[in-house]
C-alpha cells in the first residue's frame, strides 16, 4: 500500500514544529514533509530527534516561490496539506506589513493552486482568532465560527485575507478544505520573543518584563499540545468546508499571566514594566470551541497546569532558548543538511 503523504507548513515554527513532532511520532505509516522557508523564527534544533527518522522530510522553500512549490506538488503528489507557515508577530506587521501580505495572502495561494492540481484529499489552513477583531470585557461573549472578520491589525488582516482565499477556493473548485481559528498558543518551544517566553528568559535573569498598557487586556490560552491534537482530529474528521475553532477555556490578563510565572519563579513582581500600549491592541479574545468539542475533542491542561508544565520546561531546556537568543540556532540548516 502507498504512504500517505502530509506536507506540513512552517513546521520550522513554534505550533508547526510541534504538529511536525506529534505526526511523525504518532504516524509512522505516513511521510511528513516539513517545508520551511527558515526565516528568523524558523527553528531546525527542535527537531533533532525525530531528523534521522525514515518519515520525516526537510524541504527549505518559500510558499510564495510559484515554480518551486508548483513543481514540488507535481513531484510528491502529497495527499494532505496542513498549513501553519504564516508571518506572526503583530509588533512586526505594524512597522513592516507588507511581508505579511506577501507570504501570509500570495503564498496562501500559491499553496491553494497547487494543491488544486494534484486533487488533494484535504488542506488545513490554520488561522487565528485575531480575524475576529475584539470583544469587550463581557464574560458571556465569544467568538464563534459565524462571528464576523473584523482583523485590526495588519497581521490579522492578512490572515483573514487568506481565511478568505481558502473558502473561495473550496466554494469555486471545490478544493477540500478546514479553516482553524486558535486561541494564544504557549507551551514548548516557543519563540522568546513572545509574552510567555520572553517573561521566563527575562525574570530568570532578573531583567524586567514589558507589559503593553495596564495589562488588562484578555486572551484566551491554549496549549500548543491540545492545539495540535485538535488540528489532527480536523484533518482526519473535519467535516469538509467547515471552520473550527479551538480555544483553551482560559482566559487570563496579560498581567495575571506575567505575575504567574513570576511567582512560579520565586521573583518579585517589581521585575514587572508597564510600558506603552500597542497600537490597535485588542482588549479582549476569547472562544468558543463547542463546535470541534462535538467532534470529540476536549483540552487537556487548564492553564495552571499547562504554565506550570511550559515553566519546567523552559528551566530543563535552557540551552534550547539561549541558543535562540543568541542567534546559534540559525548556523543549524548548514551543519546538519550540508546545504549552502
Amino acid at each position: 500500500m502507498t504512504k500517505k503523504s502530509i506536507l506540513v507548513t512552517g513546521g520550522a515554527g513554534f505550533i508547526g514544529g510541534n504538529f511536525v513532532q506529534l505526526m511523525v511520532n504518532k504516524y509512522p505509516q505516513y511521510d511528513i514533509y516539513n517545508l520551511d522557508m527558515l526565516t528568523y523564527a524558523g527553528d531546525l534544533t527542535k527537531h533533532s530527534n525525530i531528523e534521522e527518522n525514515d518519515n520525516y522530510h526537510f524541504v527549505k522553500a518559500d510558499i510564495s516561490d510559484r515554480n518551486f512549490i508548483i513543481a514540488l506538488f507535481e513531484k510528491k503528489k502529497f495527499d494532505f496539506v496542513v498549513h501553519f507557515a504564516a508571518e506572526s508577530h503583530v509588533d512586526r506587521s505594524i512597522t513592516d506589513p507588507e511581508i505579511f501580505v506577501r507570504t501570509n495572502v500570495l503564498g496562501t495561494q500559491v499553496l491553494l493552486d497547487a494543491a488544486k492540481q494534484v486533487d488533494v484529499t484535504k488542506f488545513v489552513h490554520v488561522s487565528t482568532d485575531e480575524v475576529y477583531g475584539e470583544l469587550d470585557f463581557d464574560p458571556t461573549t465569544f467568538f464563534t465560527e459565524g462571528t464576523p472578520l473584523q482583523p485590526n491589525s495588519p497581521y490579522s488582516a492578512s490572515k483573514a485575507s487568506s481565511d478568505l482565499l481558502v473558502r473561495a477556493y473550496h466554494e469555486t473548485y471545490g478544493l477540500p478544505i478546514n479553516i482553524t481559528r486558535c486561541s494564544n498558543n504557549y507551551g514548548p518551544y516557543h519563540f522568546p520573543e513572545k509574552l510567555i517566553p520572553l517573561t521566563i528568559s527575562r525574570v530568570l535573569s532578573d531583567q524586567q518584563v514589558p507589559i503593553y498598557g495596564d495589562g488588562k487586556n484578555i486572551r484566551d490560552w491554549l496549549h500548543v499540545l491540545d492545539h495540535c491534537e485538535a488540528i489532527d482530529l480536523i484533518l482526519h474528521k473535519g467535516i469538509n468546508g467547515e471552520v473550527y475553532n479551538i480555544g483553551g477555556h482560559n482566559e487570563k490578563t496579560n498581567l495575571e499571566v506575567v505575575k504567574t510565572i513570576i511567582n512560579t519563579l520565586g521573583k518579585s513582581d517589581e521585575l514587572i514594566e508597564f510600558v506603552k500600549d500597542r497600537l490597535g491592541h485588542d482588549k479582549r479574545y476569547a472562544i468558543d470551541p463547542t463546535k470541534l468539542e462535538k467532534l470529540g475533542w476536549k483540552p487537556l491542561y487548564t492553564f495552571e497546569t499547562g504554565i506550570a508544565q511550559t515553566v519546567q520546561w523552559y528551566l530543563d531546556n535552557k540551552e534550547w532558548w539561549e541558543q535562540i537568543i543568541n542567534g546559534e540556532y540559525q548556523n543549524y540548516f548548514k551543519q546538519h543538511y550540508n546545504r549552502n
